[in-house]
């Protein structure tokens, strides 16, 4: 089983940003690590029996937290779950949140994989999106990493900003290559409802998507254009494309994406996280009073049909390079995947978009890049 703990603060809310974080004082944070802590204990005793292989730390930004905050948390986590002898332990961290302090204490406390949230290493793009840091900052903050023995570090990109070319990509991409970090996640901007993002961009995203040229964000073909970039230049520096949008070094594929990716079990901690256990989706609540108050119930309980568990196993396993094996889906779900989905998969693959493997299907390169139309054909 999974882990992921939601840490809900912010310095400053991105303009672009949709996830349910905010800025918050210091006695609401500690309040909130109180509640957390709380939560924790509750759900580690109903599931004491459950190996965790992975525990992700996000937000928000969890290196928001003050020291002894963080080191509570993380010796609450090894306290009171049961964790595998390779368990991978992911904090998510934004630059100019990090000390040398802080660093030491997350490699102290277990973690052993950072995920940095670099974006652009243009500051005028930084500025834009609402970021806090500059690229000298993250530079800092890099190095205080690696200095407290961090020797798996991914670094989170965006392309297809406003205002920026393929050419600024490009150089965004070369100077973190520079670094070597060991995972790349590189995702394309989404301009995403009730964001100041959406207010201002709302309308070019829609002439984009009716391939007409918008008038702030990059062009389709620009877009398309930067999408070829990431993989051809990370994969020429020793990156292997995993997923649809991550790069890693052999070795250093994310845990806990993977297991997201493959079905597995994941319980989520803090305001707002969700879970999947057996069957069941649930969520926490998202009203952040209540979570103070102790309110743990679990909200908007879903039991998936055997539709819809099959529909997933395809739309998220298929986001992986690899795609999914046909003996996986008959072990898991007593058919043969041509029996639920023959028609489905008879026209991707004449169109190009689907490769059978003979044991398994994968996306083919052009399949990759129209995936959201090819993964949504399997929502029975």
């Amino acid at each position: 089983m999974e882990l992921y703990i939601h840490i809900p603060f912010c310095v400053r809310k991105c303009a672009y940003c949709d996830f349910l974080s905010a800025p918050a004082d210091e006695s609401r944070i500690e309040q909130y690590v109180e509640a957390l802590e709380k939560q924790l204990v509750e759900q580690a005793a109903s599931f004491s029996e459950e190996k965790i292989t992975s525990v992700f730390i996000g937000g928000g930004t969890p290196s928001i937290l003050r020291n002894h905050q963080l080191e509570r948390m993380l010796t609450a986590v090894r306290n009171y779950f049961k964790l595998s002898s390779d368990v991978e332990i992911t904090v998510e961290v934004n630059p100019g949140t990090i000390t040398a302090e802080k660093a030491k204490i997350m490699v102290e406390g277990g973690v052993n994989r950072v995920s940095i949230g670099l974006q652009s290493a243009n500051n005028k793009e930084l500025q834009l999106l609402g970021r806090i840091h500059d690229f000298s900052q993250f530079l800092r903050s890099y190095e205080l990493l690696r200095k407290a023995g961090l020797k798996n570090v991914n670094v989170d990109l965006m392309s297809a900003l406003p205002g920026q070319t393929v050419e600024s990509y490009e150089k965004t991409l070369k100077k973190v290559l520079q670094l070597h970090p060991e995972h790349i996640s590189a995702y394309s901007l989404m301009i995403e409802e009730g964001t100041p993002f959406f207010e201002q961009y709302a309308e070019d995203e829609r002439l984009r998507a009716a391939g007409e040229e918008p008038k702030l964000l990059p062009s389709e073909e620009s877009e398309r254009l930067m999408y070829e970039m990431t993989g051809d230049l990370l994969c020429s520096h020793g990156y292997e494309r995993y997923e649809i949008s991550n790069y890693a070094r052999a070795g250093y594929a994310c845990k806990h994406n993977i297991g997201y990716w493959t079905g597995e079990h994941y319980l989520g901690l803090g305001l707002g996280a969700a879970s999947y256990i057996n069957g069941v989706r649930f969520t926490n609540t998202r009203i952040l009073s209540e979570y103070l108050a102790g309110d743990f119930g679990r909200r908007d309980e879903n039991i998936l049909s055997k539709n819809d568990r099959m529909a997933e196993f395809f739309y998220l396993g298929l986001r992986m390079t690899k795609g999914i094996q046909k003996a996986d889906f008959f072990k898991r779900f007593g058919f043969h995947p041509t029996q639920i989905y023959g028609q489905v998969l008879s026209e991707l693959i004449e169109q190009g978009l689907l490769v059978d493997s003979g044991s398994g299907y994968y996306l083919s390169e052009y399949g990759v890049d129209v995936s959201n139309q090819v993964l949504y054909r399997f929502l029975l």
